[in-house]
């Protein structure tokens, strides 16, 4: 199953490299997009959570990984939450 990363920008301008099992992330969100918070969280669980049910529908058991990473993205945007104009915005894929 190929992985990738992609990388975003978060509205404070600081950088995260993410992680995904799966190349499904690439039907959720565009490099060079700029998302409203709540629509790239949306779009992030959404995509995270197929690419975890792919590896457990290949494997047999879900990507712990995958979910980790839903955690942390989650755990970042609590910093944002109370900005009704943040966006984020994806910088790259790394296949």
């Amino acid at each position: 199953m190929p992985e990738m990363h992609f990388t975003v920008r978060w509205p404070d301008g600081c950088e995260a490299h993410c992680y995904s099992p799966s190349l499904v992330v690439q039907d959720f969100l565009v490099p060079g997009q700029r998302y409203p918070l709540p629509d790239f969280l949306h779009r992030t669980h959404q995509a995270l959570s197929i690419a975890s049910e792919r590896v457990a529908a290949k494997y047999g058991f879900a990507c712990s990984r995958a979910m980790d990473q839903w955690a942390a993205i989650a755990t970042q945007a609590e910093a944002f939450k109370a900005q009704p104009d943040a966006q984020v915005e994806v910088l790259r894929f790394d296949l």
